[in-house]
């Protein structure tokens, strides 16, 4: 199957499914990313504090796959919001990597009580101008700190990733990100599994002959969400690649965006200061 592809504010093609590897521990790491791309996954998203970007960048090595063939995300651990720092610890991640250049690099959360988010963005924006990123932006990020980076810096970040699933579809921020040209992609697309015996999404995977899973990940596809599920079991990851020989209606996308609850899973950004 073709993945489409979603073209960014800089002219930057990202392939709309990746494979994650946030909660793959690093001995498994390289196994379950030589397994997503034997089976054709070509976009890997992984990041600092995740702690298995050498395993990811040992697994392209092995997979004999060219470079410029896989698009690969990193971001920016939480330790290092500083321009000094974020500059050295990029160079740490290239070589963790194995690569000379990532895709996409991201701060991977504002930390508004922890340092400076904007001098943090002015360390990415000369990573990429120095060409050690193709394209940078930002995960977790609400309107009001993107404004903030609108007002103080140059580059308009060419991402947003933040969660998004059925019970948080975030319409709000979405349409914010769209509005200035940035790609929304979903973190926890499946919210960790808590949407997967929802009874509507239990009725639509019946009507299309699916999983729930698949539904909702075809859920993030049509409304242009860039998706990146993980798993470490071959026959899920096959699973989950498989979204583009289907397709919803406006029914039934209009059901699954009435599910919403405004439920995270995981942190509120306008209070999250986690260093680790």
């Amino acid at each position: 199957m073709t993945v489409p592809s979603i073209t960014l504010n800089n002219g930057v093609e990202i392939p709309q499914l990746g494979f994650g590897v946030f909660q793959i521990t690093p001995e498994d790491t390289a196994e379950a990313t030589l397994t997503a791309l034997e089976i054709g996954y070509r976009h890997i998203d992984t990041a600092q504090m995740y702690g298995n970007e050498r395993q990811v960048g040992e697994a392209l090595a092995k997979s004999g796959i060219s470079r410029d063939e896989v698009f690969i995300t990193t971001k920016l651990n939480n330790s290092f919001h500083d321009y000094d720092a974020a500059l050295a610890e990029t160079d740490r991640s290239l070589e963790r990597l194995g690569v000379d250049a990532v895709d996409l690099y991201l701060i991977h959360w504002p930390m508004p009580g922890v340092g400076d988010f904007v001098q943090t963005w002015k360390a990415l924006e000369k990573v990429y101008a120095d060409g050690k990123a193709r394209a940078i932006g930002v995960s977790n990020f609400q309107a009001a700190h993107l404004e903030r980076l609108f007002a103080e810096t140059d580059v308009v970040p060419a991402v947003n990733q933040i969660e998004v699933h059925p019970y948080l579809t975030q319409a709000p921020l979405r349409a914010f990100d769209a509005q200035h040209q940035i790609a929304t992609e979903a973190w926890s697309p499946i919210a960790q599994g808590d949407v997967l015996d929802d009874p509507v999404l239990e009725r639509i995977a019946a009507e299309v002959g699916r999983s729930t899973a698949q539904v909702t990940l075809r859920w993030h596809i049509q409304r242009g969400d860039i998706v990146f599920p993980k798993s470490v079991t071959r026959s899920r990851v096959e699973e989950n690649f498989a979204l583009f020989d289907f397709e919803l209606s406006a029914e039934q996308i209009a059901a699954i965006d009435a599910l919403n609850k405004d439920k995270r899973r995981g942190p509120d950004p306008d209070t999250f200061n986690w260093v680790p």
